[in-house]
């Protein structure tokens, strides 16, 4: 007797009960039988990246669709429920409705349900599909790292013309994301005792660096999705002594970044700024924290582009037939975290999936109140298969 269809709420189910916040194995493993009980073989790759891939009778004559998302959660532990929303969850229209609780119920298992619903049911007309699953996404992202090149000795396994990220959006198409950098600004003087006019105050010097960055970005175009880039100083230590000249400070910088500025692009211009504005007695050096992976930078895909449209319109009639809000899904926005979506641009790119990551009441995602809405699970998955179906469609 053959498997019934794929129920994505069913999966979701299991897979909020399957752990996967000290190590994925489980839940990779999960994937892998899903897969294969419906006829997909799917092979582990590239630092736990599972792949699946399925062709039509003419990969050549159309593009190379790949769906993304990650197998990792993150603490805290949220046990596992499925039942009626609360008065904070059921949305603004206030409407009835049964939700799933559980860590990763949203971040990222709900849009993990509807990529699996949308791969599974594909049959492409022409070019291919590609199921592209990570491991540490909340981590390093090392595994898509390496999926893409993007570490040393490592080649882009993937080379897609299109992916579709999987991430709660609230059903919204989301087009791009601010990057993410971390730095250290770092001056060095010469100590002293404090009772000599002598030596060089890092501390003192420091004055001068926090007003190179305050105003970094004055005059800065804005984005036309993302607005301006923002600079945060978030940490300064500096000094050893309550008697002497402090030889050394140091300033932790955040950077949100837009396009087209890159994480070493970010560094060299605010160590010239910060030299500026800095005494010549004093030292300067600005550097990247270590990571063994590539910063988040900043991405943005065309709103216009086809496979903007593409999901904007199956996330309308999905949300039509689940009977959910008009104001509910099919806007198109940026993304209000940074994702491994980062490491597929420039080829264009969006993130889409159900539940969000915060609501009217507070955070959802990373937090102790994760949920997901049932309804919009069903409504992602059919929004899932409905892009493919107009994606890899014959005369396209």
């Amino acid at each position: 007797m053959s498997d019934p269809a794929f129920d994505p709420v069913s999966f979701l189910e299991t897979a909020v009960q399957t752990p996967s916040h000290e190590s994925v194995d489980a839940m990779r493993q999960f994937v892998v039988e899903t897969l294969d009980r419906f006829g997909a073989d799917a092979e582990v790759v590239a630092g736990g990246c599972l792949l699946a891939e399925k062709r039509s009778p003419a990969p050549a004559d159309g593009p190379h669709l790949v769906f993304n998302t990650h197998l990792d959660t993150v603490t805290p532990h949220v046990p596992f429920e499925r039942g009626a929303a609360t008065d904070d969850e059921r949305g603004a229209d206030g409407a009835e409705t049964e939700v799933i609780r559980g860590r990763g119920a949203c971040d990222a298992k709900g849009p993990l349900a509807a990529l699996l619903a949308g791969f599974l049911a594909a049959d492409p007309d022409v070019g291919r599909l590609t199921l592209a699953l990570t491991p540490d996404e909340e981590a390093l992202s090392l595994g898509a790292a390496e999926l893409t090149g993007r570490l040393p000795d490592t080649a882009d396994r993937l080379d897609a013309d299109l992916f579709l990220v999987g991430e709660p959006t609230g059903l919204d198409v989301c087009t791009a994301a601010k990057g993410r950098f971390q730095g250290t600004v770092e001056l060095s003087g010469t100590a002293a005792h404090a009772a000599e006019f002598a030596g060089a105050n890092a501390v003192a010097a420091a004055e001068g660096a926090l007003g190179a960055i305050r105003a970094f970005d004055d005059g800065a175009d804005e984005h036309p999705q993302l607005g301006p880039p923002k600079l945060t100083p978030t940490v300064i230590e500096g000094g050893g002594a309550t008697n002497q000249v402090p030889a050394g400070c140091a300033i932790t910088v955040d950077r949100r970044s837009v396009p087209p500025e890159s994480a070493e692009g970010f560094r060299s211009a605010l160590a010239a700024a910060v030299r500026e504005s800095t005494p010549a007695a004093v030292g300067v050096d600005v550097a990247l924290t270590d990571r063994a992976s590539p910063f988040f930078e900043a991405f943005s895909t065309d709103p216009d582009h086809d496979l903007v449209g593409a999901v904007a319109e199956a996330a309308r009639t999905a949300g039509q037939s689940a009977g959910l809000p008009a104001d509910r899904g099919a806007g198109v926005r940026p993304f209000g975290a940074a994702t491994e979506a980062s490491y597929f641009a420039p080829t264009p790119t969006v993130v889409f999936g159900p539940g969000d990551l915060a609501d009217d009441a507070g955070a959802v995602a990373h937090a102790e109140r994760e949920y997901v809405r049932v309804s919009e699970v069903e409504a992602a998955a059919e929004t899932v298969s409905r892009a493919v179906s107009a994606l890899l469609a014959a005369g396209r």
